[in-house]
């Protein structure tokens, strides 16, 4: 384990979140909530079936376990489910049938109060894992677009912030546009200050550097970069910039003199997934790089997908993740 996740961890025992384990009696998310509980890295609803996760965990204790089949408050979240989805057409009945599904069911809680976020995916793929929370959390006030970054720890201590980076978006948005880039560089800021705990400084990438180029894809990048420099005027953010203008000072200095962040970026934002999902395998493989990830962001409370090939570390690693993304 890094030494980046063993802050993650130790940063959320500090304190504890309540944090929904939608997939709660599958084999790997029972594993991990006797580890979860027993670090008191955070507080754990489970979703399923009290019987089967008895079986998996017999000395699982201090767990809250919401069964859909029996839950004896499930019309409260199916009201709220209603509440939120009425205008798109949903019947109180179509309601009542959604709660029951554990997905939902998670989201539920966390709309509800009773959990701060929500973790799935070892059995459900990635959109099932995120619609339910598109619907009913939906995004975080001044943000519009949900989006992905993932933490890249180096080898190399030379690049971004003693070797940690932070990638966005590489798992979820195709071809953003403007509005949608400079969200995700917003929302990969924060996800910087609250995960990996570095103060961001933020690299819009290109293939130009400051007008090198002139194209209709560097003018997204450069709109991109205007709009954020708007909506936060705080944030060290510049754009737009080659990846060695963003990553290497020399360069910086001779590609864009003057540039506060040319030369010093730890937060990269690629113009579109293509991009940004090729050069987090790239650094991954051929830098060793560990890559934490792909993390949520951009929902007004937390929710996270795992990978369907996701160890029990894994779990573990993304519920103390979502926990400092609650705070």
């Amino acid at each position: 384990m890094s030494k980046l996740m063993e802050s993650i961890i130790a940063k959320a025992k500090s304190a504890p979140k309540t944090i929904v384990l939608a997939e709660g009696d599958e084999s790997r998310t029972v594993a991990a909530a006797e580890i979860i509980s027993r670090e008191k890295i955070a507080d754990l609803i489970l979703i399923g079936d009290e019987k089967v996760i008895a079986d998996k965990a017999p000395n699982l204790s201090g767990v809250r376990i919401v069964n859909p089949k029996n839950c004896k408050d499930i019309d409260k979240y199916s009201a709220i489910l209603y509440e939120a989805r009425k205008s798109k057409g949903m019947t109180e009945e179509e309601a009542a049938k959604l709660a029951l599904n554990p997905l939902y069911l998670g989201v539920l809680l966390v709309k509800a109060g009773e959990a701060d976020g929500m973790v799935a995916g070892a059995i459900n793929a990635t959109g099932d894992v995120l619609r339910p929370a598109l619907q009913i959390i939906k995004t975080a006030p001044g943000i519009s677009t949900v989006s992905s970054c993932f933490i890249m720890i180096l080898k190399d201590e030379e690049y971004g912030s003693g070797g940690v980076l932070v990638f966005g978006d590489c798992a979820v948005n195709a071809n953003p546009d403007s509005a949608a880039l400079a969200a995700i560089a917003i929302s990969s800021a924060e996800s910087a200050r609250a995960v990996a705990s570095i103060d961001p400084v933020v690299a819009m990438l290109s293939f130009s550097t400051k007008g090198s180029a002139k194209h209709e894809l560097v003018d997204k990048v450069t709109e991109a970069t205007k709009i954020v420099q708007e909506l936060c005027p705080g944030l060290k953010i510049d754009g737009e910039l080659q990846a060695d203008a963003a990553l290497v000072e020399s360069v910086g200095k001779l590609k864009a003199p003057g540039s506060a962040v040319a030369g010093m970026a730890n937060v990269l934002i690629f113009p579109d997934l293509q991009s940004g999902n090729i050069a987090y395998k790239l650094v991954q493989r051929l830098a060793g790089a560990e890559a934490i990830g792909p993390i949520c962001q951009g929902f007004n409370k937390p929710v996270n997908d795992l990978s369907r090939g996701c160890s029990v570390e894994d779990i573990v690693s993304v519920a103390a993740i979502t926990a400092l993304q609650a705070k």
